[in-house]
This record gives structure tokens, sequence and C-alpha cells, in this order.
């Protein structure tokens, strides 16, 4: 029998979901990096490429995990939450693996924003 991957991203039955730890996230975070990665490199658009990378990421933290994230708490995030976490994770990672894949403008932007987290810790 066949299992489609939507399947497995939903836990594929799993009753009891248990929020992503560290080290889920940071498995996924290079999962989706990877996507994107091999799929610049393949002549996919940087927003088609990252989109789908992250949609990927907010399936298997909803069906694995129920949308939570132990980092944050009990609360279980928004779709709009996890996707802009996940986008901000693929894109940090890319830009770790595959830097000259990354537009010029994104990786301004997201080096700023890392400067504005760095200064509010």
């Amino acid at each position: 029998m066949l299992v489609g991957p939507s399947a497995l991203a939903q836990g594929a039955g799993n009753a009891a979901t248990k929020p992503a730890t560290n080290e889920d996230v940071f498995l996924y975070r290079g999962m989706g990096s990877s996507y994107l990665c091999n799929a610049r490199a393949a002549g996919v658009e940087f927003p088609k490429a990252v989109g789908i990378a992250a949609a990927t990421y907010v399936q298997i933290l909803n069906g694995r995990h129920g949308g939570q994230v132990a980092s944050a708490g009990d609360k279980k995030l928004t779709n709009e939450q996890l996707f802009a976490g996940a986008e901000f994770q693929i894109i940090t990672g890319a830009l770790q693996f595959c830097p000259k894949e990354v537009p010029a403008d994104v990786k301004a932007k997201v080096e700023e924003a890392l400067k504005k987290q760095k200064a509010g810790n």
C-alpha cells in the first residue's frame, strides 16, 4: 500500500502529538533549506521554491506535532505564524548552505531581521 506525503506529514493516524523539539525543528529546517537549494539549482524561481519548502514544513508541524513547537510553550501556533517561522528558518539555512541561490534583497532583509533579533535579546 502506498501512502502519500500528505498522509505522512499528518502523522498517519498518530493520536497523541507532541510539540516539535529543538531537534525536530533543526531537522525540518535542514530539509527545507536543502529543498530550497536544490530547487534553485534546478532553476525554480526563489518565491516558488521557498513557498513549497515552507508549506511542507508547516504540514509536518501541523500533522506530526499538532502545530505546536516546544519553544513556544503550550500554545498552538497559527498557520500564519508557522509559515512565517518556517520561511525565515529555511532562508537562514539556505544562506548557510547555498548563499548564491538567495536573492540579494532577501538576504538583506534577513540580515536586518537578525540584527534586530540580536539587539532585542
